[in-house]
């Protein structure tokens, strides 16, 4: 463990530092040395149960993808914001660097805490490196106001959460993950026990977000600079479902009955959503809303509580992580480009930038979960899981997935496809970096198609 962490904790002495005309390139190599050797945790000796185990910190086969994607993603987000920071003064690349790296350390130990207590403390710790990066490097004025909504909303549903886990110290004299869920399971029948029930998983909900709580999403996604997105849109949404996940065991006998408003609103947003991100036109509002919609089917997949729900739930976050945030990168080089997110103003970019189609063509693709990549057989784990459990279902999933293809098309369609508009005039050429970004993306997700049991889960 603490071989990726001291690493990461160097990151900022290294950015601070380093001359200025190899700030780039050193933070760069440094964090794409952690995330290649972050690798090393997918092969798990154990079959079953944790690995490395001090007191704090351990890895079971649930965090150690969330954890690898973590560590796969700093380089990422370092790659696609080298352009727009370079005008900038040099201490404020710096700080930006450091920033980033104490995002991922926090996340680090988010992911492999051993006490609840902990994964409580870093899960409320990624809200400061992420507001920081809203607010200051967000692009227009309304970020201030995206920032408030993230923070407000995330306090607000945690706050609970942090009630329930010092009531359930007190009641089981514990908060290790070890020992949780060896402990005897209460009675719940009074309403403060269905009260501690909602606690517990209000934060996670918000965090996700489940669909009535989601509107700090697209103005956080939308205002946030690249790396901002990348960093929400593939890692800050799986710490509510990780947390979902391991706080599942502990809230057992309540579960069935409690579950089913949270199930209807989660499957009624991937329709909602959906539905919404057919009348977009703002680009990267509309990959926002997506990533709502994927999210909702994550929380009716843990929410039912069966091992294909929870091993699909993990497989399609690790797959939307990945595609999501490639989409993002997308946006990001089009807007760097035209300047406008509007996808009506900047169409037509096959004419232009032929092989970035190819990357657009294939990012669509994995979000409209197309046989055989990992985001198809998570959604199908999902969908199958919710069937067995209520044959209703099976209308809102599948509304849902036809939804979810035809606004992927859409947005192939319109920034793609059709003549250049009169006002484009020139546009720079893609470069070599922005080509290795999304390789960087997109190869993980089509290798794992060859070894998926790497993101099973302990449900494998």
């Amino acid at each position: 463990m603490l071989k990726i962490l001291i690493p990461t904790i160097m990151l900022a002495p290294t950015a601070w530092l380093t001359p200025s005309k190899l700030l780039w390139p050193a933070a760069l190599g440094h964090s794409l040395i952690i995330a290649v050797a972050s690798l090393s945790w997918l092969n798990n000796p154990c079959e079953t149960g944790w690995t490395l185990i001090n007191r704090f910190m351990a890895l079971d086969p649930l965090s150690t993808p969330l954890l690898v994607l973590t560590c796969w993603l700093l380089p990422l987000m370092i790659l696609a914001s080298q352009n727009h920071m370079t005008p900038e003064p040099l201490n404020r690349q710096r700080t930006f660097i450091i920033i980033l790296a104490s995002l991922q350390m926090f996340l680090i130990m988010a992911f492999s805490a051993t006490e609840v207590i902990f994964f409580y403390v870093m899960f409320e710790a990624t809200l400061i490196p992420t507001l920081i990066l809203i607010t200051r490097w967000g692009n227009q004025a309304e970020r201030l106001n995206a920032g408030t909504y993230f923070l407000f909303y995330t306090l607000a549903g945690s706050l609970p959460l942090l009630i329930a886990l010092l009531t359930l110290q007190n009641a089981t004299g514990t908060l290790s993950l070890f020992i949780l869920p060896h402990t005897a399971a209460f009675p719940m029948i009074t309403i403060a026990d269905k009260l501690w029930w909602a606690g517990c998983l209000l934060a996670f909900l918000v965090k996700m977000p489940l669909y009535g709580m989601h509107l700090w999403l697209p103005k956080a996604h939308v205002e946030a600079p690249i790396a901002g997105s990348m960093v929400l849109a593939a890692v800050l949404l799986k710490l509510g479902g990780y947390g979902m996940i391991r706080m599942m065991t502990l809230l057992e006998p309540l579960t069935p009955q409690l579950s089913y408003p949270f199930i209807i609103l989660a499957l009624w947003g991937v329709v909602m959503t959906g539905s919404i991100c057919l009348r977009q036109t703002d680009l990267k509002s509309l990959i926002a809303y997506s990533s709502v919609g994927h999210m909702g089917l994550v929380a009716g997949g843990i929410l039912i509580q069966t091992p294909w729900g929870f091993t699909g739930a993990l497989i399609l976050m690790i797959a939307h992580g990945l595609t999501s945030s490639a989409l993002f990168c997308l946006a990001n080089t089009n807007y760097e480009r035209t300047h406008t997110r509007t996808m009506v103003i900047a169409r037509g970019m096959q004419m232009a930038l032929p092989l970035m189609t190819a990357w657009w063509f294939i990012a669509s693709l994995a979000n409209l979960a197309l046989p055989p990549l990992p985001n198809l057989m998570g959604e199908l784990m999902i969908i199958t899981s919710l069937f067995n459990w209520s044959w209703v279902t099976i209308a809102l999933t599948g509304a849902g997935t036809l939804i979810t293809a035809g606004y992927s098309l859409y947005m192939f369609l319109m920034t793609q496809r059709g003549p250049l508009p009169q006002h484009i005039i020139a546009l720079d050429p893609s470069h070599t970096r922005e080509h290795l970004l999304l390789a960087l993306h997109l190869l993980p997700l089509l290798l794992l198609i060859l070894k998926p049991e790497l993101i099973w889960g302990w449900t494998a």
